[in-house]
């Protein structure tokens, strides 16, 4: 199931929560205003009150989070004794990715604010880094519990390694040379009989629609050009992306059937799943100079999507191009 929309949910808390700090720091002219999202290969001077501060923000973002996520995704379905679910070869594994997607970037988020807190580089980086996996673990028990659903460990081995990711970059050259970065948009389908079935499956909702439906979803790695060869003229900004998706996967199987003219028929019959690759430049947002640090923090949110370019396909055997791709 589709959960990292809620780390990007827990990302914008966060953020949100962030700027109070900013006008608290404000008010003691002796030290000077820092945004906690600016880059930086050392950690800031030890601030107690700012630990503190992060330390309640993300208890508060988790709590809110968790909240809205059994509104979002729970609520409605039954509950049960904790049991442990084997969805390996749902959906292409574009739910994997999105997994380590969602650790990535919760981890991430949480590392920054511990960095602007001043503790030690060891504690930003695994406290930090470690808390994308605690939130997304949690929501695997979650699942654990639901009669729908279950502790899955593919789930679960997919958040170790988009936290692994994120550490080992850090504890490797003090940056993200290569950001884990999501694209999608909201699709409908011009087949009457499949756009029922995707209705049943992900709802009305255009926002159900966005998060729930895996086939516009691609996931990025993007790598930074420039930080890999420092000496080169390469523009700092300009990355090069490497994109995985898939297309008609109308349910978690082949199997699954959908009603086309009143006929019960094998969905994979009429709309064989296939995988994508993707190829594209990207732009790595945190790399614009801009001395606002409102708009340095809002380039560092935007920077978790892909920047819409054209990208070149790999799929069924066939090279695409397509003009512009998130």
């Amino acid at each position: 199931m589709f959960k990292f929309c809620l780390s990007v949910f827990f990302l914008i808390s966060l953020e949100a929560t962030s700027q109070d700090s900013l006008q608290y720091a404000a008010k003691d002219t002796t030290k000077p205003i820092v945004n906690i999202f600016k880059p930086t290969n050392s950690s800031l001077p030890y601030d107690k009150k700012k630990v503190k501060l992060v330390a309640y923000t993300q208890a508060i973002a988790y709590a809110t989070n968790f909240a809205s996520l059994y509104s979002f995704w729970y609520k409605d379905y039954p509950k049960s004794s904790f049991h442990f679910f084997d969805d390996n070869g749902e959906y292409l594994q574009v739910d994997k990715v999105s997994h380590m997607y969602g650790a990535y970037l919760g981890g991430k988020m949480s590392m920054q604010m511990w960095k602007w807190a001043g503790v030690s580089k060891k504690k930003y980086v695994w406290i930090g880094g470690m808390t994308g996996l605690a939130y997304m673990t949690a929501i695997e028990v979650m699942d654990g519990f639901s009669d729908h659903w279950g502790f899955s460990y593919g789930d679960y081995i997919a958040n170790v390694t988009g936290t692994a990711f994120l550490v080992g970059q850090e504890l490797l050259w003090d940056e993200q040379r290569i950001q884990i970065k999501y694209g999608t948009h909201y699709e409908t389908y011009s087949d009457p009989g499949l756009e029922r079935f995707a209705v049943r499956i992900n709802g009305k909702d255009r926002t159900d629609r966005i998060f729930k439906n895996y086939n516009p979803q691609t996931y990025w790695l993007s790598a930074n050009l420039k930080s890999f060869f420092k000496k080169s003229n390469i523009p700092s900004w300009l990355n090069i992306a490497v994109g995985y998706g898939a297309e008609n996967i109308i349910g978690a199987y082949h199997t699954d059937v959908i009603d086309v003219n009143g006929v019960e028929t094998d969905a994979d019959a009429i709309y064989p799943r296939y995988r994508q690759w993707y190829l594209a430049p990207d732009i790595d947002l945190t790399k614009i100079k801009t001395k606002s640090k409102l708009l340095k923090t809002a380039l560092f949110i935007l920077n978790s999507f892909k920047f819409p370019t054209p990208s070149l396909e790999l799929s069924q055997g066939k090279v695409k191009w397509n003009w512009i791709h998130f």
